[in-house]
């Protein structure tokens, strides 16, 4: 189940409130100007489906936010617990960073976990099969897939180019959770 905690950020032992309803994480996060949406597959999308078969099940809301937001690329990204590189890709964006464009994600599958660092408040999401989230640029976060990693993910970028994490330097994120193994999606 999604879920959303709220922290204050000199606070992470206990989140002020936690959230599982859809309608009530896309309310919070939309406060703070953040994107969150359910969205269903136009099609059937069968194990192993190629990059181009997940974008078709999702075609029409792929345009619409492409439309919306001027997006111009899609892609999707696909990773399982016995990735050789799990460690290192997990690593990557742990520590808190912000982007120059959007980071907009579609869990097609599996699920990952976005914290937010805005204003002296820390959103902790925690995303799952069905949910988009669009994290605006410049929004200071962490994404974590845990240590036995498992998602299907639908990216979508202005500029694949602008995608590049910029670190702040605050060592933030190591005080709040992680995500931990066991809320991920069992794979099938």
């Amino acid at each position: 189940m999604s879920r959303l905690r709220i922290f204050s950020d000199s606070q992470p032992q206990a989140p002020q409130s936690v959230h599982g309803e859809h309608a009530d994480i896309a309310r919070e996060l939309g406060r703070i100007g953040v994107r969150f949406e359910r969205w269903e597959a136009n099609q059937p999308i069968a194990p192993g489906a190629s990059q181009e078969e997940v974008i078709a099940a999702y075609r029409a809301d792929i345009d619409r936010l492409m439309a919306e937001e001027g997006y111009q690329a899609v892609d999707v990204i696909s990773l399982k617990p016995d990735h050789p590189d799990r460690a290192t890709l997990r690593q990557k964006f742990l520590s808190e960073h912000t982007h120059s464009e959007d980071e907009v994600r579609f869990f097609v599958a599996g699920a990952g976990q976005f914290t937010l660092h805005v204003g002296d408040k820390v959103y902790d999401v925690l995303c799952e099969q069905g949910d988009l989230i669009g994290v605006p640029d410049g929004t200071r976060h962490w994404f974590d897939m845990s240590e036995a990693p498992y998602f299907v993910a639908i990216r979508l970028f202005t500029n694949k180019d602008g995608w590049v994490a910029q670190f702040t330097g605050e060592d933030i994120a190591t005080q709040f959770p992680r995500m931990s193994p066991h809320t991920t999606a069992t794979v099938a």
